[in-house]
């Protein structure tokens, strides 16, 4: 556990020179002062408090930009340590190669946990400032930190484990860019095409739960509009969530995370210094 702090220590500082700790917060923080002062119209109709209604904005926010922070700061973790010259170094040290990836990650999600924390909170103060019943929602916004850290955590191991299989930064960003667009934008366009085609068929009724509980980043948007009884604040796949168990879609955000730190390790294992 030492190893894994000390390695999880010299990442943040890493990180903190590099400016990623600012880059991360500065970005949550400002998209989600954006949603919350432009999202909170729709309340009277769908019958919940004003920051319910900002977590469902929140979570699509999340989706995006969570995977791509995500993304942002693994992709060179194993390729940027070969291209440096320095894994050799890493590696003669008394510390397994498990070690230094939890380690990476831990240091990793503690700059993700503290950029979605400060962003919601800066949200929810706007919404409770604005209204005093918005206080109800804190449970909805509890919700969405801890399962935002839990997405951050899959997109973080899927970007180790580009990166130990490119074994070049470039490559390895080149990987990372066309991961987010498939998980987070292509899959989404292509069951919205799938569904209408359908017309209420058996893939609307039966696969379409499946597919979504199959992707990260639609698991933890089902999971969140589930959760906050804000279905009827969400379009698109997101008016789906009512179809699906809240422990489903739980399930998934948990099992997530470790298939995608599994892909990490065993891909690391095979890089040769």
């Amino acid at each position: 556990m030492n190893r894994i702090l000390a390695t999880a220590i010299s990442e943040f500082r890493i990180a903190f020179r590099n400016r990623w700790v600012s880059i991360a917060t500065g970005m949550m923080v400002l998209f989600a002062l954006v949603l919350a002062a432009a999202g909170a119209a729709p309340t009277g109709d769908v019958g919940v408090d004003r920051l319910s209604v900002t977590v469902a904005s929140l979570t699509s926010l999340a989706v995006y930009l969570v995977p791509l922070l995500a993304l942002l700061m693994s992709f060179d973790a194993v390729a940027g340590e070969v291209e440096r010259g320095t894994l050799p170094l890493l590696l003669t040290y008394p510390v397994s190669r498990l070690q230094i990836l939890l380690g990476k990650l831990l240091a990793h999600l503690v700059i993700l946990a503290l950029a979605v924390t400060l962003g919601y909170g800066a949200a929810a103060l706007v919404a409770v400032w604005s209204d005093a019943e918005a206080i109800r929602g804190l449970g909805s916004l509890w919700r969405l930190i801890w399962s935002s850290v839990l997405l951050g955590a899959t997109f973080l191991g899927a970007g180790y484990a580009l990166s130990a299989l490119a074994r070049r930064p470039s490559g390895a960003a080149g990987f990372a860019i066309a991961l987010w667009l498939v998980a987070v934008v292509l899959y989404d366009l292509a069951l919205l095409a799938l569904i209408v085609s359908d017309g209420g068929g058996a893939f609307t009724t039966q696969a379409l739960p499946v597919a979504l509980l199959a992707n990260p980043a639609d698991a933890f948007r089902v999971f969140n509009l589930s959760a906050a009884q804000a279905v009827a604040a969400a379009g698109g796949i997101g008016s789906a969530a009512g179809a699906i168990p809240l422990w489903q879609s739980a399930a998934s955000l948990f099992v997530w995370p470790l298939a995608a730190i599994a892909l990490a390790v065993a891909a690391f294992r095979k890089v040769t210094p």
